[in-house]
């Protein structure tokens, strides 16, 4: 990475933690994103510069975003469909993978599905646009399920777990244990859970609130998705959650 590439990423990162710690000064910046004062200061004077930041009151020693950068956030999530955030890391998705890419979204206990990239292998799992397909049995709905509370899921899929296959978590206690599993690891995996020959992997997407408000899954037949494989896919996939989340304005916890 060339130096002029650390210097803008250094100016981004800078920016992005004073908008949420603000007011905030150089000393503390710097301890939160683990940078060199002399690297925070000649961040902050640039944005400063740019219009981007100003000082707190009237000494230069806290600093706040100014109207323009609120101005630009408040359009970008106005204006940002989590379809527009995802589309272009859905093909990416697929081509690492080789596999279909689903990007679902939940409405009541079912995930639905709003966007897909589809694979060029002849034997694929085909999933129309606008199928709904039960949360508690897909990797897509376990990854929008597993950072509620319990009681808000309990909520969600009503009294009783429906069974699929013979594969389907249908006790409350077991489904909850795999719900940590999802939260600890950052994604979930179906193993014929709903359709005996549908493996998948998904992660969750957050928007600005931290909602999770869709999920974005690569599914293939189970002959194709070995234990090592779905790895490695739920890793890539986390990965591009993190992405559209961080689009649509989510900041991972420090």
């Amino acid at each position: 990475m060339s130096e002029g590439m650390r210097t803008v990423l250094s100016a981004f990162r800078v920016l992005e933690e004073v908008a949420y710690a603000q007011p905030v000064g150089v000393g503390e910046l710097a301890r939160r994103l683990r940078l060199p004062k002399s690297t925070v200061q000649r961040a902050l004077r640039t944005l400063w510069t740019a219009g981007w930041i100003c000082p707190d009151g009237a000494e230069v020693t806290r600093w706040v975003l100014t109207t323009r950068a609120l101005h630009i956030g408040q359009r970008a999530i106005a204006d940002l469909s989590v379809r527009d955030a995802a589309t272009a890391i859905m093909h990416e998705l697929r081509k690492e993978t080789g596999e279909t890419s689903h990007l679902m979204v939940r409405e009541g206990d079912r995930a639905v599905l709003i966007e897909r990239v589809e694979t060029e292998h002849p034997i694929r799992a085909v999933i129309p646009l606008g199928s709904a397909v039960p949360l508690h049995g897909s990797s897509n709905g376990k990854a929008m399920l597993a950072s509620l509370p319990r009681e808000q899921v309990r909520e969600i899929l009503g009294g009783k777990l429906e069974r699929y296959t013979g594969r389907t978590i249908v006790d409350w206690d077991e489904f909850f244990a795999e719900l940590d599993r999802v939260a600890k690891r950052g994604y979930a995996s179906n193993v014929g859970e709903w359709r005996t020959d549908i493996t998948a992997v998904a992660s969750p997407i957050f928007d600005h609130d931290g909602t999770p408000v869709a999920s974005i899954s690569v599914s293939a037949p189970g002959s194709r998705m070995t234990d090592e494989l779905r790895q490695t896919y739920g890793e890539l996939v986390l990965e591009a959650a993190q992405r559209i989340s961080a689009t649509l304005g989510y900041r991972l916890p420090v």
